[in-house]
């Protein structure tokens, strides 16, 4: 019975625009039911638990599936989200796969690593947990995104700062290895073509950043130059429709070498990176 009601779930989110229908009925299917997604079969009939059809109600009017289960999976982590912090997409994926090899690369015993913007401390937490030795520091304005922040956080060995991005981290001046952000780069232009899910339920102040969607990554990046020392990385993810401008931003008259962009899984733009230049 339940996967004949999976399929009509699935039927009734691909009649409302949901992008991925059949997995996510499986996965509001699996929460309800308390089983993961490969044990759906093994529910019994008499066990089938009519709240399914008011969660696929509820996403079937685009409410995000992580908010409605209060979860999300990044790399290798399962975090805590729901309304007031930005969901972690799994395109951002790859940008910590880039900045974990590159922190590898660097050869330094404990790294220095600063995510600014972290929303959930997705960032963060994948690289305090894929770099054992790092030493990892994050920053984030929103009091909302913070109360989901600091559940995501709590144990582990990123420190966490209630501020904002562009003054942050004074002590640390000229000491980071790396420097990460998943920063808001929707153009305000571009609002109504943003998914319900994102426009609906992402905070504003994750998504919006000025005419052209840059303003933010402008700022970051005198923010990234302050805080690297010589040789360091930064690493800014980006629309897939900003490849091209946003190494710019990483220009060599604003002490910066090795400006470039990387395409995510999907093999769009997805991401700048450049190194401070020697002196």
């Amino acid at each position: 019975m339940l996967l004949a009601e999976v399929a009509q779930a699935t039927q009734r989110l691909a009649d409302a625009g949901v992008p991925s229908p059949r997995t996510d009925a499986e996965e509001l299917a699996a929460f309800v039911h308390g089983v993961k997604r490969g044990e759906l079969h093994s529910v019994k009939d008499s066990d089938f638990d009519a709240r399914y059809w008011e969660v696929i109600a509820r996403r079937e009017a685009r409410e995000p599936l992580q908010h409605i289960t209060g979860r999300a999976y990044f790399r290798y982590l399962e975090l805590q989200v729901g309304p007031g912090v930005f969901v972690p997409r799994p395109e951002t994926e790859s940008v910590v796969g880039w900045a974990i090899d590159a922190v590898r690369a660097m050869d330094v015993v404990e790294p220095c690593i600063v995510d600014l913007c972290t929303g959930s401390g997705a960032i963060a937490l994948a690289l305090a947990q894929e770099v054992p030795r790092s030493r990892v520091y994050a920053v984030e304005l929103s009091e909302d995104a913070l109360r989901w922040t600091r559940k995501n956080v709590e144990g582990s060995r990123v420190e966490l700062r209630q501020g904002d991005a562009l003054t942050a981290f004074p002590d640390l001046d000229g000491q980071v290895d790396l420097v990460i952000s998943n920063p808001p780069y929707i153009p305000l232009t571009e609002w109504e073509y943003v998914a319900p899910e994102a426009r609906d339920h992402d905070p504003e102040l994750a998504l919006f950043s000025g005419e052209d969607g840059l303003d933010l990554i402008r700022g970051l990046e005198r923010t990234a130059h302050r805080l690297l020392r010589p040789g360091g990385v930064v690493v800014v993810e980006h629309a897939d429709t900003q490849g091209g401008q946003v190494p710019w931003i990483f220009a060599e008259d604003r002490g910066w070498t090795d400006a470039a962009d990387h395409p995510d899984l999907n093999n769009r733009p997805r991401f700048a990176t450049a190194r401070k230049a020697l002196p």
